[in-house]
């Protein structure tokens, strides 16, 4: 993914130059490369392979064959162009019929297909916010909402989530949020399960939030594109997903990338909930705004009810592959010894893990400490947005067999500080 291989902006528009710069501020970026970057760099110049234990891309863990969910795309069906513009009536029925089947309310009048969560989220900033508007973010989350933003025209403001209390919403700097920003905060953004803590909301959090943004007039868009990825059973205070009824107007995300490892087939969609006369206005205007794009493809579309279908048989082996690996982690923790300074932060769901290593050497030390002395790649924990240094992230994504040698060294190594 690009944006993770760079810093933040490039080409700066006060730069001498003898013609006016047509460039605009919002792409201005520093793409000068981060330290990992630099680093994986010089290693494959010098042609030394390497563990990545950051592998979060399903199409190459070997998890399960998707060939024959990608070969339904061929089927003759999809070579008719038949535009609608909140998504062909098959496939969003789909959608709905897959929360039926977990138990979740859903109409299918109320679902909205785009290309992906990543354009979902553009559509609903469009919806929601005028240039200079602000949307609430969680910290720690993944680097995706400063560029879709930007984008947008559109500021951000975290709000904590409490690494002491299991990361649990600061639900005080939430609504003080909400209130410095005077009218301007028009949406809180929730991961549900957050990236790359793990954490699924509080039933009580997820009450609270929903009353802090109807008292503001503001929406919740929830990212649970993690959301049937739960380590086990969640315990009885996690709330399973926000799909249901909601006081606020909400916005509910998923998509094919996560729900069926087909990130390529590039198909996401949005279930609204909340008050009807605001859900059946922002289906109107989201139509207006998908005719504008048409960006889901027909064949993905037409082939959603047979994607669908096979969920099962894609989710159990990846919660069987991040239970497996998430095990070898504690084995290796257990035998470096109760005194080892390094210790797996807890978690509900999702594909990583947080290591807490010791603060002798900051993160982008350790990072190189371990690809120099052992070949093995990690994340910083300010990839994340951590509140502070002394993180390492890990995907538990990798093939089980490489994942327990890598992770054995890697705690062995920051283990002795």
């Amino acid at each position: 993914m690009a944006r993770a291989l760079f810093s933040h902006s490039g080409l700066r528009s006060d730069e001498p130059s003898c013609a006016p710069n047509p460039f605009t501020q919002r792409t201005d970026w520093d793409r000068t490369e981060n330290p990992l970057t630099t680093l994986l760099a010089a290693a494959a110049r010098a042609g030394r392979e390497l563990t990545d234990l950051t592998e979060s891309n399903p199409t190459r863990a070997g998890i399960v064959d998707t060939e024959p969910l990608v070969a339904l795309l061929g089927h003759p069906r999809g070579a008719t162009y038949a535009p609608i513009s909140l998504g062909h009536p098959k496939a969003r029925a789909a959608v709905a019929a897959s929360f039926h089947e977990r138990g979740l309310p859903a109409r299918e009048d109320r679902v909205v297909l785009s290309a992906s969560t990543s354009e979902a989220y553009t559509w609903l900033f469009k919806l929601l916010c005028e240039r200079g508007d602000r949307v609430l973010v969680p910290a720690p989350s993944y680097p995706l909402f400063e560029f879709l933003a930007r984008l947008e025209d559109v500021e951000l403001a975290a709000y904590p989530l409490v690494r002491e209390e299991g990361f649990r919403i600061d639900l005080g700097a939430l609504d003080r949020a909400a209130e410095e920003a005077q009218g301007h905060a028009r949406a809180i953004v929730l991961v549900h399960p957050n990236n790359p803590t793990g954490t699924f909301v509080r039933r009580d959090e997820a009450a609270e939030v929903g009353r802090i943004a109807a008292r503001h007039g503001m929406a919740l868009i929830v990212d649970e594109v993690f959301a049937e990825y739960p380590h086990g059973a969640l315990p009885a205070d996690r709330l399973p997903s926000f799909a249901g009824e909601r006081e606020a107007l909400t916005f509910v995300l998923g998509g094919l990338s996560k729900s069926l490892l087909l990130p390529q087939c590039k198909l996401g969609w949005t279930l609204v909930y909340g008050p009807d006369a605001l859900c059946d206005e922002a289906i109107a205007r989201l139509e207006l705004i998908a005719d504008t794009y048409l960006s889901a493809s027909t064949p993905v579309q037409l082939a959603l009810p047979e994607l669908l279908a096979a969920r099962a048989s894609v989710q159990g082996p990846v919660r069987a592959r991040t239970a497996e690996n998430l095990a070898a982690l504690d084995r290796a923790l257990v035998a470096a010894g109760e005194d080892a300074a390094v210790r797996r932060l807890p978690t509900d769901g999702g594909w990583y893990a947080i290591l807490e290593v010791p603060r002798t050497r900051d993160e982008d030390a350790w990072v190189e400490t371990l690809v120099r002395e052992h070949g093995i790649v990690v994340h910083p924990g300010y990839f994340f947005d951590m509140e502070r240094e002394g993180f390492l992230v890990v995907s538990l994504l990798p093939r089980p067999e490489v994942f327990a040698r890598a992770i054995e060294i890697v705690v062995t190594s920051v283990a002795k500080g």
